[in-house]
C-alpha cells in the first residue's frame, strides 16, 4: 500500500512507528528548578555526533499543568541541563511505570522504586541501577512542525559506564542486553549481535 500521511493511512492504527524501528530509548532524567526531580522515556532518541559527542531526543505532546510540552522539556528550558539512561533488560519494567503521566511535583525514581545517584557536572540525578547514563547541556530547543512536537539536543560533557560492562577495552552491551522500543506497545532486546566489516577497512 502507499499512504500519504495528511490523508490517513485507513489501518486499524498508525504504522509509522513500526517502520521506523528498533529505536534507542531515551530514558530522561531532568530536575526542575525548584529541586523536584523527574524521570522519562522518550523512543524519538539517538546520537547525532562523535566529536563533540551529542544526542537528541523530541518530545511529542503536553501535559495539563504543561500547556505546550512536557515536565522533561520545561525543566531543561529552565536548567539547561539533562541526562539519558540506557534501559537495560533488567530495568524495563521501571521504565515503564516512569512512563506515566504524573503530576510534575511527583518523583519518577520513587515512583518506580529506582535507586538515584547525583550526576558528577550538571546538577541532575541519574539511574544508580543504569549500565550508562550521559550528563548532557543543552545546545538547541527546536520547535518541530506539528503541535507540541519539540527536539532537544544536548552535548554530552560527562559519561558513566557501569565497570562491570567494559571488556577487553570495551563497553559490551550483551552483558546487560538494551532495551529498543518498536512500534505500537512493543519493544524489543539487542541479544544477536554480529559484526560487520565496512568495505574500506
Amino acid at each position: 500500500m502507499f499512504y500519504e500521511p495528511k490523508n490517513g493511512h485507513g489501518l486499524a492504527h498508525n504504522p509509522f512507528n513500526a517502520i521506523v524501528t528498533p529505536r534507542p530509548i531515551g530514558w530522561i532524567s531532568t530536575r526542575d528548578k525548584d529541586g523536584n526531580d523527574n524521570l522519562a522515556p522518550y523512543s524519538f532518541f539517538n546520537a547525532v555526533s562523535y566529536v563533540p559527542p551529542q544526542v537528541m531526543f523530541a518530545s511529542t505532546g503536553a501535559k495539563p499543568d504543561h500547556p505546550d510540552s512536557k515536565d522533561s522539556v520545561n525543566n531543561i528550558r529552565d536548567t539547561g541541563v539533562f541526562c539519558v539512561n540506557v534501559v537495560s533488560h533488567a530495568l524495563i519494567d521501571a521504565m515503564n511505570v516512569s512512563s506515566g503521566t504524573y503530576d510534575k511535583t511527583v518523583d519518577e525514581f520513587l515512583k518506580a522504586g529506582l535507586n538515584k545517584t547525583e550526576c558528577d557536572t550538571i546538577a541532575c540525578s541519574r539511574v544508580t541501577a543504569s549500565p550508562a547514563a550521559l550528563e548532557c547541556k543543552v545546545t538547541q530547543i527546536v520547535p518541530l512542525l506539528g503541535e507540541n512536537n519539540i527536539a532537544v539536543f544536548g552535548e554530552v560533557v560527562g559519561i558513566h559506564m557501569d565497570d562491570a560492562y567494559i571488556v577487553e577495552g570495551m563497553f559490551d552491551i550483551s552483558k546487560f542486553t538494551p532495551v529498543g522500543r518498536l512500534g505500537y506497545r512493543d519493544y524489543a532486546l539487542v541479544e544477536n549481535i554480529f559484526e560487520l566489516n565496512r568495505p574500506d577497512d
